[in-house]
């Protein structure tokens, strides 16, 4: 009996740790900065993102920073007006020409905003 006690115990207390730990334990959050969207479109500059890892980033809004938003929606834009999905797999560019000029411009333009933010 005093065996079925103690077992009994060392389960609710392990139990009862485990629920207190996860009640107290925040939701993970992601949230978007300049730099990765730099890098994310340096990567499509470069021919060298893949599909997922763009609608990660540019398919999922951007709540505490409405000017990355306005950044994200733009680029968003750009895929579905220039974009090329179905030629990534095969190595060639996730922009056609046009699309290409304009996301450059697009990522200088964050470059740009984002050097006189941290000023």
């Amino acid at each position: 009996m005093a065996l079925y006690l103690l077992v009994l115990g060392v389960c609710v207390l392990v139990i009862g740790a485990v629920l207190l730990v996860l009640m107290n334990a925040g939701t993970p959050r992601y949230r978007t900065e300049p730099k990765d969207l730099i890098t994310l479109f340096d990567k499509a500059l470069e021919s060298s993102v893949s599909e997922t890892e763009w609608n990660a980033l540019i398919g999922y809004p951007i709540r505490h920073d409405e000017y990355l938003d306005n950044i994200r929606r733009r680029a968003s834009h750009l895929m579905d007006t220039h974009g090329r999905r179905w030629q990534i797999a095969q190595g060639k560019p996730l922009l056609n020409q046009e699309g290409y000029a304009e996301l450059k411009a697009l990522r200088d333009h964050l470059a740009a905003h984002t050097a006189l933010r941290q000023r």
